[in-house]
């Protein structure tokens, strides 16, 4: 007698998943997951370990040169991410915005291809002008595509009910890592040593699969009596962190995501060079151990769509933060490639499933009205944390490069620490009041 209920709950969701609106929005999950597995996860690494990478001392320089790269395009995102919050919730527009960050990013992206495969005369400070533009054009690609993001998440809560928002959250999410298994289908394009072939149809993809959004999707926006100046947003940041106390749940939500996006945004930074360098993985092996732990995300944000709907945001949260923990415990330890097999399946679940919960978790606890700055402020957290993670890691590397790949075990063994301090925080909140 179960059945048919069950049956009718799951064509309901069906037919929410196909809608047009949720299914142009996923579209834009699946766009941009094509530019951060292909261009911050894969071949930018790939090109900055060819450009510098000859022997285990360069290989930790290029991991070094990697994670600042990294770290500059989140002290942008610092800046400016919360008072793209404010926007939101001054006029209600987020399309518009999207629209013109994606298309900065994709050029950028194009250009990276360009300048990636010319040799211009000239060093700047020991590095070739070509090296040292590509590295500009990345962390402005970087900084919008994230830019980008604080729209489209804020755009999620107007697309459902409460009770719907954790299945659109994971679907949007499997829709995205289904766009990474498309984005590496260019690898079997790309020469032997020039992984910048590989940023120009990035680029193309990236703005192709977003499309859907930019033409179907509507929004209704806000009306705004005054404009006002855009820097004068962090009068009402400013305001938010006076009422801190009325908002202890959300701030507090806010310390163990930066704990936890600190390990999750560096191990994606770094997982490329670290399975080659230190666990001794070819390009290829990487490449299908990525689409291995990309199969992982795909399943995992799927499932907690529907956990985090069974048991409630914050218990799922932990579930990730727990999963990360020992997806690095054994990444750190690994011997062999096998071991490494396991921890990136695992860190893969945890990855996909980091954003389905906690972007949830932020609607569930955020009033309508200031919606978009605790979002801009959730970006803000993340991106503080990008910074201090890459820029952690890098150090790490740079002051122990003479000891080789142990330098990259230690350096990734801090995350563990990370880790720990998030899953702390997310405990905390058991014992606030209003917490399910």
């Amino acid at each position: 007698m179960q059945l048919k209920p069950n049956s009718k709950k799951w064509k309901g969701n069906l037919s929410l998943y196909f809608s047009l609106p949720i299914l142009s929005w996923a579209f834009y999950d699946f766009a941009n997951t094509i530019f951060s597995s292909n261009i911050n996860t894969i071949f930018f690494p790939f090109f900055l370990q060819e450009q510098i990478g000859e022997n285990a001392v360069l290989d930790q320089i290029a991991s070094t040169f990697i994670s600042y790269a990294n770290a500059i395009a989140s002290l942008f995102l610092v800046l400016f991410s919360p008072l793209f919050g404010v926007m939101i919730d001054r006029t209600g527009k987020m399309k518009k915005y999207i629209i013109i960050f994606t298309l900065v990013s994709v050029a950028a992206t194009f250009l990276m291809g360009i300048f990636g495969g010319l040799s211009l005369e000239g060093n700047l400070l020991g590095i070739p002008i070509s090296l040292v533009i590509v590295i500009i054009l990345f962390v402005v690609a970087k900084f919008f595509y994230h830019s980008s993001l604080v729209f489209y998440d804020t755009m999620m809560s107007d697309l459902g009910t409460k009770q719907q928002l954790p299945l659109i959250s994971g679907f949007g999410v499997a829709v995205g890592y289904i766009g990474t298994l498309v984005g590496l289908s260019i690898y079997p394009f790309i020469s032997k040593g020039s992984s910048h072939e590989a940023f120009i149809p990035t680029s193309i993809l990236f703005l192709i699969f977003s499309l859907p959004l930019f033409f179907f999707l509507k929004e209704t926006p806000k009306q705004q009596k005054v404009k006002q100046p855009f820097f004068s947003g962090y009068k009402e940041i400013i305001a938010t962190f006076k009422e801190m106390r009325s908002y202890q749940l959300v701030f507090t939500f806010m310390i163990a995501y930066f704990f936890l996006n600190d390990a999750i945004a560096t191990t994606i930074g770094m997982m490329a060079v670290y399975a080659k360098t230190v666990v001794g993985f070819s390009s290829g092996g990487f490449i299908l151990l990525y689409l291995v732990s990309t199969v992982s995300s795909i399943i995992g944000s799927f499932l907690f769509g529907y956990i985090t709907q069974a048991k409630g945001p914050r218990l799922a949260v932990t579930y990730v933060g727990i999963l990360l923990l020992v997806a690095l415990f054994v990444a750190v330890f690994a011997q062999t490639p096998l071991w490494f097999w396991i921890a990136g399946s695992m860190f893969g679940i945890a990855l996909g499933s980091m954003w389905v919960t906690s972007r949830t978790f932020i609607i569930e606890l955020t009033p309508v009205e200031k919606r978009g700055q605790f979002f801009g402020l959730f970006a803000f957290s993340g991106k503080v944390s990008s910074i201090i993670g890459p820029l952690m890691y890098g150090t790490i590397t740079l002051i122990f490069h003479d000891l080789g790949t142990l330098a990259s075990r230690m350096a990734l063994g801090s995350l563990i620490i990370m880790t720990v301090i998030g899953l702390c925080f997310l405990l905390k909140m058991k014992n606030l009041e209003g917490v399910k």
